[in-house]
Protein backbone atom coordinates (compact mmCIF):
# COMPACT_ATOMS: atom_id res chain seq x y z
CA UNK A 1 0.00 0.00 0.00
CA UNK A 2 1.17 3.67 -0.90
CA UNK A 3 1.33 6.73 1.23
CA UNK A 4 -1.38 7.92 -1.09
CA UNK A 5 -3.24 4.70 -0.84
CA UNK A 6 -3.43 4.97 2.95
CA UNK A 7 -4.35 8.82 2.86
CA UNK A 8 -7.36 7.51 0.18
CA UNK A 9 -8.25 4.85 3.03
CA UNK A 10 -8.70 7.69 5.62
CA UNK A 11 -10.40 9.81 3.91
CA UNK A 12 -13.46 7.50 2.98
CA UNK A 13 -14.30 6.96 6.48
CA UNK A 14 -17.57 8.22 7.17
CA UNK A 15 -16.93 11.96 8.20
CA UNK A 16 -13.50 12.08 8.13
CA UNK A 17 -11.82 15.13 6.69
CA UNK A 18 -8.58 16.11 5.61
CA UNK A 19 -6.72 19.15 7.96
CA UNK A 20 -3.38 20.83 8.29
CA UNK A 21 -3.50 22.09 11.47
CA UNK A 22 0.53 22.45 10.96
CA UNK A 23 2.69 23.93 7.85
CA UNK A 24 3.41 20.85 6.22
CA UNK A 25 1.68 18.24 8.41
CA UNK A 26 -1.63 16.36 7.29
CA UNK A 27 -3.87 15.08 9.09
CA UNK A 28 -7.56 13.14 8.53
CA UNK A 29 -10.07 13.89 11.19
CA UNK A 30 -13.61 13.22 11.96
CA UNK A 31 -16.05 15.39 14.47
CA UNK A 32 -12.92 17.62 14.91
CA UNK A 33 -10.43 15.52 16.33
CA UNK A 34 -7.34 14.34 14.33
CA UNK A 35 -7.39 9.89 14.33
CA UNK A 36 -4.66 10.05 11.71
CA UNK A 37 -1.63 11.66 11.37
CA UNK A 38 -0.42 11.48 7.66
CA UNK A 39 2.41 13.85 7.03
CA UNK A 40 5.98 13.49 6.46
CA UNK A 41 4.98 9.39 4.27
CA UNK A 42 3.83 7.86 7.11
CA UNK A 43 1.16 7.23 9.75
CA UNK A 44 0.34 8.04 12.91
CA UNK A 45 -2.15 5.96 14.88
CA UNK A 46 -3.91 5.23 18.17
CA UNK A 47 -2.77 1.97 19.15
CA UNK A 48 -4.77 0.93 22.12
CA UNK A 49 -6.16 2.83 25.40
CA UNK A 50 -2.28 3.66 26.77
CA UNK A 51 1.28 3.16 26.18
CA UNK A 52 1.44 -0.36 26.76
CA UNK A 53 -1.28 -1.68 24.15
CA UNK A 54 0.62 0.44 21.98
CA UNK A 55 4.02 -1.02 22.87
CA UNK A 56 2.32 -4.68 21.44
CA UNK A 57 2.62 -3.10 17.70
CA UNK A 58 6.43 -1.75 18.55
CA UNK A 59 7.73 -5.10 19.85
CA UNK A 60 5.78 -6.69 16.54
CA UNK A 61 7.96 -4.10 14.29
CA UNK A 62 10.60 -2.91 16.44
CA UNK A 63 12.06 -1.56 13.25
CA UNK A 64 8.48 0.06 11.97
CA UNK A 65 7.18 1.58 14.55
CA UNK A 66 8.13 3.34 17.04
CA UNK A 67 6.04 6.04 19.97
CA UNK A 68 5.00 9.31 18.89
CA UNK A 69 6.22 12.18 20.41
CA UNK A 70 4.03 14.32 22.73
CA UNK A 71 1.83 11.95 22.65
CA UNK A 72 2.75 8.26 22.76
CA UNK A 73 1.63 8.02 26.18
CA UNK A 74 -1.57 8.19 25.06
CA UNK A 75 -1.10 5.07 22.60
CA UNK A 76 -0.09 7.02 19.38
CA UNK A 77 2.66 5.22 17.27
CA UNK A 78 4.07 6.16 13.98
CA UNK A 79 4.33 3.36 11.70
CA UNK A 80 6.75 3.31 8.50
CA UNK A 81 4.79 3.12 5.21
CA UNK A 82 7.67 0.85 3.22
CA UNK A 83 5.73 -2.43 2.55
CA UNK A 84 6.69 -4.47 5.53
CA UNK A 85 3.59 -3.84 7.49
CA UNK A 86 0.72 -6.27 5.42
CA UNK A 87 -1.53 -3.86 3.63
CA UNK A 88 -4.57 -5.44 5.78
CA UNK A 89 -3.07 -4.86 8.85
CA UNK A 90 -2.39 -1.45 8.06
CA UNK A 91 -5.85 -0.85 7.43
CA UNK A 92 -6.96 -1.98 10.45
CA UNK A 93 -4.34 0.12 12.51
CA UNK A 94 -6.42 3.08 10.65
CA UNK A 95 -10.00 1.56 11.36
CA UNK A 96 -8.82 0.75 15.11
CA UNK A 97 -8.02 4.36 15.62
CA UNK A 98 -10.77 6.14 13.91
CA UNK A 99 -13.46 3.89 16.27
CA UNK A 100 -11.38 4.55 19.05
CA UNK A 101 -11.52 8.24 18.78
CA UNK A 102 -15.77 8.28 17.09
CA UNK A 103 -15.85 6.28 20.68
CA UNK A 104 -14.80 9.37 22.65
CA UNK A 105 -17.25 11.76 20.15
CA UNK A 106 -20.66 13.04 21.70
CA UNK A 107 -23.48 11.67 19.93
CA UNK A 108 -24.40 14.91 17.71
CA UNK A 109 -20.82 14.39 16.44
CA UNK A 110 -20.64 11.17 15.34
CA UNK A 111 -21.49 10.38 11.94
Amino acid sequence: MTHDELVAYCLAKPGALEDEPWEGDVVAKVGGKIFAFLGGGGLGVKCGRDADEAAELRHRYPDHVTVMPYIGRHGWNSVRIDGTIPDEELRELVDESYDAIVAKLPKRLRP
